[in-house]
């Protein structure tokens, strides 16, 4: 029997995780479908969720595990033997453990993932000169997206759901680890910046703001490196100048595709 409704639910950023989510949600035909954005959603009261409805749970890869504020904010969710349908979006390294831990996470709040895909997004590091999978997800990969979704359904429609028997995803445990980064953010142009405050309100962890000077800044220490501010600037105000770009797109310009898991 399929599910009565869908939920899209994604921490997105660059908003690469959420088209791919939204992809595939069409192609599940399901027509009475809520999203639920989590981006910069910081409340911390639950959202439940029933066995008769289906999740679509997808979020950004950062250094081969789930973004840990994606996990952070994931830790609302609460299913009741909720179907699931996961997603992972990295920018053409590897996403490495991030999809395993999904499921993982996913499951102790109560999901049962029957169907999970890596997909591509254009690195959050990409800059004009020095790409990284730039302009993904693009129309390949968002029909394979609807295709999965289409395959996923039909699955989840024919499965008798059994919690016992996780589903297989590549990926190790103990997960990958992360060690710490210095902190680092983007700066603002300050003879291009028109103070709009576009940037204030698409930062996930409220990192940006107006100093003393009147002038944009941002707290090193809390920023995330997502680059939603660089990639939404309507001025084009904000760079992030890191040498990992040079390094990224030097070794891994090579186009990789989705890979999905039944």
């Amino acid at each position: 029997m399929k599910p009565e409704s869908l939920h899209i639910i994604y921490f997105s950023p660059t908003h690469t995780s959420a088209k791919i989510a939204r992809s595939i949600g069409k192609g599940t035909g399901l027509s009475h479908i809520k999203e639920i954005d989590l981006t910069c959603d910081s409340n911390t009261a639950p959202l439940l969720f029933r066995k008769d409805e289906l999740a679509i749970i997808a979020a950004p890869v950062y250094a081969g595990r789930v973004a840990p504020i994606a996990k952070e904010r994931f830790k609302r969710l609460k299913g009741n033997n909720t179907p699931a349908i996961l997603s992972v979006t990295y920018g053409n390294r590897d996403y490495e453990d991030a999809l395993v831990e999904l499921r993982d996470l996913t499951i102790e709040q109560g999901f049962i993932p029957l169907a999970a895909g890596a997909f591509i997004g254009e690195h959050s590091y990409s800059r004009p000169g020095m790409p990284v999978a730039e302009g993904r997800p693009d129309l390949s990969d968002t029909n394979i997206a609807v295709q999965f979704g289409k395959e996923a359904i039909d699955k989840i429609a024919t499965t008798l759901i059994e919690p016992i028997h996780p589903l297989f995803i590549k990926g190790n445990i103990p997960y990958r680890e992360v060690k710490p980064s210095s902190p680092a953010a983007p700066i603002t142009l300050t003879e291009l910046c028109s103070l709009c405050g576009e940037c204030i309100g698409l930062c996930p962890i409220q990192a940006i703001f107006i100093n003393p000077a009147g002038k944009i800044d941002t707290d090193k220490t809390k920023c995330i490196k997502c680059c939603a501010c660089v990639k939404d600037c309507p001025n084009e105000a904000r760079i992030f100048d890191t040498p990992y770009t040079a390094m990224l797109h030097a070794n891994f310009s090579a186009r990789r595709e989705p890979e999905l898991f039944f």
